[in-house]
């Protein structure tokens, strides 16, 4: 009888741990899963209901988009530039000295002194023949001063350079190599852009050449940022420094959208706010260079115009501060002839609003030589309508010599 117990209790203890076996062989733990290396099934093994996935992008370690191949064929076509010229400066010891000024007024007593400025920065390829775009500010406010330009190209070689023509109102200079067979970087559509997009910045800032950063673009058709007259600008955070001015601002596919021209900056270094002009832009200045050593604009004369204020809004019996304030005006300008008078502010330019002077100086310079707009100003709070002819930029610029 104890026999036949012992021989039963054996035979259940044994048939459990059997059993603890096989339910411990099918269990994993989430870890084990993790770690799981066992193949995936095959797409025979899917079942036909689930749709395939497309396979990912390829990512860097990062997770973001490899650049590495737009980048290391844009940056052959950006240059060094460094430009001497001569800047003509006070002798006056007491130059800031506001005691001796009320007394000698701003004649300089002393005589003036020449002195010579080394100005850096970057310039871009556009041609294998060797046209070259970069910032006005890079060669110096006085083209007539420059006395040397140097091009580093990215191949070590330094040539010396001329320039063929700067348009200070968009702060855009064209120069030129005597070399051949250079590589470039393919214009782009800058209208294209759109916010959120990536973009490189390439250049030579503090002299690092082929300094490539990468960033979005922030924001377009920024204005008013006290960099040029003509502003139009792509803002973008990707690293702008000193000596980045006149580079390359390039798209994900290797084309260029914008040279790079300024910074916002409470230090004088990168806080993450570059701008740079739209190729678009860059492209019509410099054709215009090329065929004719100027850019032809359209203008209305001699008139000086203003931010709106609320305290101007208010004295002018204007409902907002939209518009272009006229603060002064050429007698001879076709504007003052069409009966345009200080005191108007410009709120319409062909039937299409104006916000701010920055828009209507685009307006009028991008409008046809020859044609007639059609102003609405408001003057002493009444609309009035006024025809004025465009007439080009340069008579006007010649008329003030």
């Amino acid at each position: 009888m104890f026999g036949r117990r012992l021989t039963l209790s054996l035979v259940l203890v044994a048939a459990g741990f059997v059993a603890g076996l096989a339910v411990t062989g099918r269990a994993r733990t989430p870890a084990d899963a993790r770690t799981d290396t066992t193949a995936p099934p095959s797409a025979a093994a899917v079942p036909a209901s689930e749709p395939q996935r497309a396979p990912a992008a390829p990512l860097i370690g990062g997770g973001g988009p490899d650049f590495t191949r737009v980048a290391g064929q844009a940056v052959k076509g950006v240059a060094n530039i460094s430009s001497l010229q001569v800047v003509r400066t006070r002798n006056s010891p007491f130059t800031n000295d506001p005691f001796f000024r009320y007394f000698f007024g701003d004649d300089d007593v002393f005589g003036p002194r020449d002195r010579r400025s080394l100005s850096l920065g970057s310039g871009v390829i556009i041609s294998s023949d060797g046209y070259i775009v970069t910032n006005n500010h890079v060669v110096g406010e006085d083209v007539r001063r420059v006395t040397e330009i140097t091009i580093a190209l990215p191949d070590k070689r330094d040539i010396k350079g001329r320039v063929i023509g700067v348009d200070p109102m968009t702060d855009i200079a064209l120069l030129k190599i005597n070399v051949s067979g250079l590589p470039v970087v393919a214009w782009g559509d800058s209208a294209q852009l759109k916010v959120g997009e990536w973009v490189l910045a390439i250049g030579s800032p503090f002299q690092l050449s082929q300094t490539v950063t990468a960033g979005i673009v922030s924001a377009i058709g920024r204005a008013n940022m006290g960099f040029a007259q003509y502003e139009d600008f792509i803002q973008t955070d990707a690293a702008i420094n000193p000596g980045n001015s006149g580079g390359a601002l390039i798209n994900t596919r290797g084309e260029l959208v914008g040279i790079n021209t300024g910074i916002y900056s409470e230090s004088g270094g990168y806080q993450g706010i570059g701008f740079a002009v739209p190729s678009n832009l860059a492209r019509h200045v410099v054709d215009d260079l090329m065929k004719y050593g100027e850019v032809r604009r359209g203008s209305i004369g001699s008139v000086r115009i203003e931010q709106m204020t609320p305290e101007y809004a208010q004295e002018l019996g204007a409902p907002n501060t939209r518009g272009a304030l006229v603060v002064s005006i050429g007698r001879t300008s076709s504007a003052f002839e069409a009966g345009m008078r200080p005191g108007d502010v410009i709120v319409e330019f062909n039937g299409q609003a104006i916000d701010d002077p920055s828009q209507f100086l685009r307006q009028v310079a991008d409008a046809k030589v020859g044609s007639t707009v059609a102003l609405k100003v408001l003057r002493s709070g009444r609309a009035t309508e006024l025809k004025v002819p465009i007439v080009s930029s340069s008579s006007v610029t010649r008329g003030r010599r």
